[in-house]
């Protein structure tokens, strides 16, 4: 009786521990869970969702201990020239002079600027199309050809729809939410409607998607990742969990010439065969966490491409992160401590040339993985078997071998949090829109988002890319064979006379 209740203490007290770990990470303060762990430590939470800034530090990295604070950006100084100015004169109530009544003379002036916003203009376009007929002859009637739109004979103009789009897809903001806004201007659309106009959209759209996944999948080394899609089952009156996978390439990290790029997938499955069909007849390295369809790659009997895995640094770290919050074990920061090390010379080398980043590493971090894989042995040895610290030890050193792998290329990332940042658009539609209608919708949310995202990566406005690229898609003015120029990284603005060439 006495063993049996000390199994149950035990069961209960590790039952605790996993629910005080969730509490933090649902309901702790962020300050909190972005404190240093260790004290020669910096940030080890998981930052790894964060946007990306124009030259991106490497994911999950520690900050050097007494590093100074980045300079806060206050928006000092002129406001963006490329703006357009509205001048606004203000002269005095009086141009008399108050002691002689003299006429007064302009000897200089005050300028200030600030920034103003003209809100959304919902408004009707009507095309007028003139016929001419000959008054002398029962000649043809003459009449300029209707302008092709997105939806031939649809209530929305290409603009309309590219912007409910870039709300949805690129702004996370629900259909339904931007029913609720047009209704404001006294415009009443049915949500189903606006649901038809994105899946038309994507319709346009699937030349230029395969074109861009054909270009992730034409480098040598790509980024890979999945996480589930709430999907509607009709006649079960459930959601359940699908998959929306991603494939992406960044080669800011050591001034590669590939552009940030990802694409998405949806799929009801996360399993081996999906990725295969994914891949296809790809050949390279594959940056993916530790899930068993990723490991399956590389066994012989892999119908494809020769793959490579380069699993991720941050998914071993957060494993013994999320241990030492819970049992404050020197072991833990033993091994904390170790891997940030590296991590440290990574934003030292982020944004180096390859060969250079591949020379420090030899020098720097190979030592200090060495080292950390004697610690994970050694440990192994002498604690429990059953315990969660060996659990996550022989992790590691399942992994090792992939998780080693960028010591010996300096084109390898670390880890892999480029593509897991780039899930976060996912999760935010997700939380804003609870599940997809269908798997028709999922697919539209899936190639429009990718599209957007790209275009996000890469400093372009969403809106502002995407309804040229529409219009010159729809009007024929680019064709399919052409369609690469369009691609965010290649696109250059239409000038003031094509732009009015598409708008007739």
């Amino acid at each position: 009786m006495t063993v049996k209740v000390v199994e149950l203490e035990a069961e209960l007290e590790a039952a605790n521990k996993l629910i005080a770990s969730y509490k933090a990470m649902l309901f702790g303060a962020r300050s909190e869970k972005a404190r240093l762990i260790l004290d020669e430590q910096g940030r080890l939470d998981l930052d790894d969702l964060s946007d990306i800034p124009a030259t991106p530090a490497a994911a999950n990295d520690d900050p050097s201990v007494g590093r100074p604070r980045a300079t806060a950006r206050r928006n000092i100084g002129a406001l963006p020239k490329h703006l357009p100015r509205v001048t606004q004169v203000i002269e005095p109530a009086s141009t008399q002079c108050p002691c002689c009544d003299g006429a007064l003379h302009r000897i200089g002036e005050t300028v200030t600027e600030a920034l103003d916003i003209v809100p959304a203009i919902v408004r009707v376009i009507a095309t007028v199309r003139p016929k001419y007929a000959c008054r002398s002859c029962d000649g043809g009637v003459v009449q300029a050809p209707a302008p092709r739109r997105l939806i031939e004979g649809g209530m929305a103009t290409t603009s309309f729809i590219v912007f409910i789009a870039a709300q949805r897809f690129a702004w996370y903001l629900p259909i339904y939410r931007q029913a609720q806004m047009l209704a404001g201007h006294g415009v009443h659309i049915d949500r189903s409607t606006m649901l038809r106009w994105m899946q038309r959209l994507a319709w346009w759209l699937d030349g230029l998607f395969d074109r861009q996944l054909r270009f992730i999948h034409s480098q040598g080394r790509i980024h890979v990742d999945e996480t589930y899609l709430p999907m509607l089952d009709p006649g079960n009156g459930k959601v359940r969990r699908d998959q929306i996978w991603a494939h992406g390439i960044d080669d800011r990290g050591w001034n590669g010439p590939a552009p940030p790029v990802v694409c998405y997938f949806y799929d009801r499955s996360r399993s081996h065969r999906t990725i295969c069909e994914q891949l296809g007849a790809y050949e390279g390295v594959l940056h993916v966490d530790g899930f068993s369809s990723y490991k399956a790659l590389e066994d012989p009997g892999h119908k494809g491409g020769s793959i490579v895995l380069a699993f991720c640094l941050a998914h071993l770290r957060r494993r013994f992160v999320d241990l030492h919050k819970s049992t404050k074990s020197p072991i833990t920061a033993q091994i904390i401590k170790l891997i940030g090390q590296v991590y440290r010379i990574e934003a030292e080398i982020r944004g180096t040339s390859a060969g250079h980043r591949f020379a420090e590493r030899q020098a720097k971090s190979k030592s200090i993985m060495e080292e950390l894989k004697v610690l994970l042995d050694d440990t192994l040895a002498r604690v429990s078997t059953t315990s969660t610290l060996a659990k996550h030890i022989r992790y590691g050193q399942g992994h090792w071998r992939g998780l080693t792998r960028f010591l010996d290329d300096g084109r390898i990332e670390v880890d892999n949090n480029f593509i897991e940042r780039q899930m976060r658009p996912i999760g935010l539609q997700r939380k804003n829109s609870l599940f997809a209608g269908s798997e028709s919708g999922a697919e539209s949310w899936a190639k429009i988002s990718s599209l957007l995202q790209t275009a996000k990566m890469n400093g372009l406005d969403p809106f502002t890319w995407l309804d040229d690229v529409l219009k010159r898609i729809v009007s024929g003015d680019v064709k399919n064979n052409d369609l690469d120029q369009l691609l965010a990284w290649n696109w250059k603005p239409a000038t003031r006379e094509e732009q009015l060439d598409l708008a007739a």
